[in-house]
């Protein structure tokens, strides 16, 4: 790993300077494109396969595979080689992957098929996040990090960009196996870089058994208002907030704009390079104070953004208004990534990265149910506007606690 930087030299692009920080920020990088692709594949297949509804359920089935795993996989990246989970969580994908693949290739696809595969990949994925969560600062030295989590996340939504025109060129021409192909190529990427990383050895902590690790994990969150209170916060807002925009905004689009689905992924990329901005602004400006009062205030903000989109009449605006809510999303996520990575001990980190995304998402599909109940009673546009009303109400609470407020 490269020697650290004085404060003064450090800026936005400066984590690039490890080589092994660029091994895995390019295995990444490949890997979220091929991610991307795959997605929009996915749900133009299942639609035309089975009808839109099933692709509800493959994606729900995935979830829970996801977060079957995760809070293992978090045990196991603080007591093991997150290198080397990396490594298998990518190979096992690449598999999974290709299988589906291959049977699309053949012509033998099936929901059933579909099912199976999905939980497959969510299993994997489970011990894949805590390792990757916990391995940043194993790579780059602690001045470096804002850089490395901006960059992160510049590479994340650059590629939500970029991989849907890929699946789009290419679903036509060659059909969705290709697609997926790619995707599976790309995991062996990103397992052949990291293979060539070095990352700096922790020293685990005594080990006392999964359970009981698992344990003093959640222990350990407990006792951090900060991260206890915007993991709570979190989970209630994305279901409340987030899963009535994801699951109405295309209707949204379609009845209150009359557009349509070009409309709709005009919003998302917007949203994405917003993200973008969003980070980068948190990697140039690496604040040192007030980070936790920073980091929810964006968050809030956002939510402001998803008001607009529902209640604007002129397009032109909700797309101005998705520009906001991406950069308070990519500044508000860069924020935590970095106050997670300086903060937490390592011997801990991969468990409480996991322990955040699973509280986190917990209550998403509970979310999606009651949207989809909800909207029998209530047009899209006033469940988008309340859930962004309310989001943006409560993550200001627990800035009301001087304890959480003034953490970092």
């Amino acid at each position: 790993m490269d020697e650290a930087l004085p404060a003064e030299r450090v800026g936005a692009l400066s984590a690039f300077r490890s080589r092994d920080f660029r091994l895995l920020w390019s295995g990444q990088t490949i890997s979220f494109v091929g991610d991307a692709a795959f997605l929009v594949a996915l749900g133009w297949r299942v639609t035309a396969l089975s009808g839109a509804r099933s692709l509800a359920f493959v994606l729900s089935i995935y979830s829970l595979g996801l977060l079957a795993t995760l809070l293992w996989g978090g045990v196991l990246a603080d007591r093991h080689s997150r290198r080397l989970l990396m490594i298998g969580s990518d190979l096992g994908r690449a598999g999974i992957v290709g299988v589906l693949a291959v049977i699309e290739a053949t012509g033998h696809l099936t929901l059933p098929l579909l099912l199976v595969l999905a939980l497959a990949s969510g299993l994997a994925d489970g011990f894949f996040h805590p390792a990757f969560g916990g391995i940043v600062p194993q790579l780059v030295e602690q001045p470096l990090l804002a850089s490395a989590n901006s960059m992160i996340n510049v590479a994340r939504q650059s590629a939500a960009v970029v991989g849907p025109a890929v699946a789009a060129a290419l679903y036509g021409l060659a059909g969705p196996a290709t697609v997926w192909t790619i995707d599976a190529l790309s995991f062996v990427v990103s397992a052949a870089l990291l293979w060539r990383a070095r990352p700096r050895q922790i020293e685990p902590e005594p080990r006392q058994g999964a359970m009981r690790e698992m344990a003093a994990g959640f222990r350990y969150v407990m006792s951090v208002p900060w991260l206890w209170s915007g993991i709570f916060v979190a989970a209630f807002i994305l279901m409340v907030a987030m899963s009535p925009y994801v699951a109405l905004l295309p209707d949204l689009v379609r009845d209150e704009y009359g557009r349509g689905v070009g409309s709709y992924g005009i919003l998302f990329s917007l949203m994405s390079l917003g993200m973008v901005a969003g980070s980068l602004t948190y990697a140039r400006w690496r604040p040192q104070r007030h980070r936790v009062l920073l980091c929810f205030g964006a968050f809030g903000l956002n939510d402001l953004g998803m008001i607009v989109v529902a209640v604007s009449p002129w397009f032109w605006l909700a797309c101005l208004a998705v520009v906001w809510r991406g950069f308070g999303i990519g500044f508000g996520i860069s924020a935590w990534s970095t106050l997670m990575t300086e903060l937490v001990p390592s011997g801990f980190l991969s468990r409480v990265y996991s322990l955040d995304v699973f509280g986190s998402f917990a209550l998403t599909p509970v979310g999606y149910v009651l949207a989809g109940l909800a909207v029998a009673a209530f047009a899209p546009a006033q469940l988008i506007a309340w859930g962004g009303a309310i989001g943006f109400t409560l993550w200001f609470v627990p800035l009301a606690f001087r304890s959480v407020r003034t953490a970092a």
